[in-house]
């Protein structure tokens, strides 16, 4: 879906939240996706744990390469909220960029269908 960021701050807690219960409870994994012209950016986050304290956090630079680490459910948390609530949703939204950009993207999938190192 399109980074919802004409929402009231407490809907995109509320679905971070949500997604945080999918992660733990189902295998399946969230993803955040920013383009910008020239570059892309790709985050994943999977639990690592069956309690949901520990999630792989895999971030993808097409310039840079991917980097995994293991973070907290609380850095998840916020990073997720942090990418929801500043992203710009459309290309109208993002100042220098052309039109023809394509706008950030959050979605849930199958681990088995996330891109992988």
């Amino acid at each position: 879906m399109t980074v919802p960021t004409d929402r009231d701050h407490a809907s995109v807690v509320a679905l971070v939240e949500c997604t945080l219960v999918e992660l733990t409870h189902e295998a399946v994994g969230a993803v955040f996706v920013s383009r910008q012209v020239g570059r892309s950016t790709r985050t994943q986050y999977v639990a690592a744990d069956d309690v949901g304290e520990q999630f792989q956090k895999r971030h993808f630079d097409d310039r840079l390469g991917w980097h995994e680490t293991t973070v907290p459910r609380r850095t998840v948390r916020d990073e997720l909220i942090t990418q929801l609530t500043r992203s710009p949703s459309t290309p109208a939204e993002r100042s220098g960029e052309r039109a023809a950009s394509e706008p950030d993207t959050f979605v849930v999938k199958p681990v088995r269908e996330l891109q992988t190192p």
